[in-house]
């Protein structure tokens, strides 16, 4: 047994068998199947996403942040609302204020997280989905072909076959002709 190289390396084929392969995808196939590849590297965002990448998320949850800068700023004007000056600067320290910006506070930390956790499960079954539709895509075909034999010269085989017919009739008469040709092929074959 031999080790085939190049692409399919690390199998083994029987001595007299060689390695072949062509490749079934256009170049349009093969790039687009090269590119795809990159969608699932360590570096790519569905592998980030998957890693759990604060940067990712940053950029993921900045509107939602945005969004509640703005809710905070509808809670604080609501208690503001029940008077001008000290008033209003009394109604935010309220109890009834701190409670409810405490709670809007931890509903979002809550939903936040909540959405980081199906955001992260969503992307790792993408990038399992996404890897295996890859690895079954086989853009080359792998074939092993038995190698073909030497044969002799097709004058020394002539040649030996007719100083063995005629040796072979001059031993023994007409039925050595036949055997003669044949052992003169042989013989001849050596010497050519």
């Amino acid at each position: 047994m031999t080790a085939i190289t190049g692409p399919g390396q690390g199998n083994k084929i029987t001595s007299g068998y060689k390695y072949g392969q062509f490749q079934k995808f256009t170049p349009e196939q093969m790039q687009l199947f090269k590119q795809m590849f990159s969608n699932v590297g360590p570096e790519s965002y569905l592998s980030r996403l998957a890693g759990g990448d604060e940067d990712i998320f940053k950029q993921i949850e900045s509107p939602a942040l945005q969004q509640f800068a703005g809710m905070q700023g509808n809670i604080a004007s609501r208690f503001s609302q029940g008077g001008g000056g000290a008033g209003s600067m009394s109604a935010r320290r309220s109890s009834g204020f701190q409670n409810t910006m405490n709670k809007a506070t931890s509903d979002f930390a809550q939903q936040l997280q909540a959405q980081r956790q199906q955001l992260q499960q969503q992307a790792i079954m993408d990038l399992m989905g996404l890897s295996n539709k890859l690895l079954d895509q086989n853009p080359y075909e792998q074939f092993v072909k038995e190698k073909k034999k030497k044969e002799t010269s097709g004058w020394s085989g002539l040649l030996g076959g007719g100083v063995g017919a005629v040796g072979g009739f001059l031993t023994g008469g007409p039925a050595g002709i036949l055997p003669g040709a044949s052992t003169g092929y042989k013989l001849s074959s050596g010497l050519f």
